[in-house]
């Protein structure tokens, strides 16, 4: 029995003590990993998060800029409806002005309407002369 307490013993304390070490050795190890995964993790759902938020942030600014653009619209085609009566007002107002022009003064509305011809014809002709030039 003393032959194996001095030969056998020691061993196994030893190989014991070479066993609880590397077992020690991986669970500290095995921690690392786990905490440096948490860690990991935890970045994932912040920059998660913020994406999120920066989505929110992203898609109330594009509703607003919608809304915003959608009242400019309808400001816009409420004045062009407006001009549109205005133009048919002064039309309107032109084609009377000269029936009455006509009819009150015929001889200088006549002259009228030949200086307003040679102007067309003028323009014309530039027109031409410029096409002639540029070919």
């Amino acid at each position: 029995m003393n032959a194996f307490l001095t030969t056998v013993l020691p061993v196994f304390i030893f190989g014991f003590i070479t066993a609880f070490m590397c077992i020690a050795f991986g669970a500290k190890k095995m921690y690392r990993k786990i905490k440096s995964l948490e860690g990991l993790l935890e970045s994932e759902r912040l920059v998660k998060e913020t994406l999120r938020k920066e989505n929110a942030l992203a898609f109330n600014l594009k509703e607003s800029v919608e809304n915003e653009l959608g009242l400019k619209l309808k400001e816009a085609q409420t004045a062009i409806k407006s001009m549109d009566e205005d133009i048919l007002l002064l039309q309107k107002s032109n084609e009377m002005n000269e029936a009455e022009f006509k009819s009150s003064q015929p001889e200088i509305y006549d002259l009228k309407m030949k200086l307003i011809e040679s102007q067309n014809t003028i323009s014309r002709l530039k027109g031409q002369l410029q096409q002639q030039t540029v070919a």
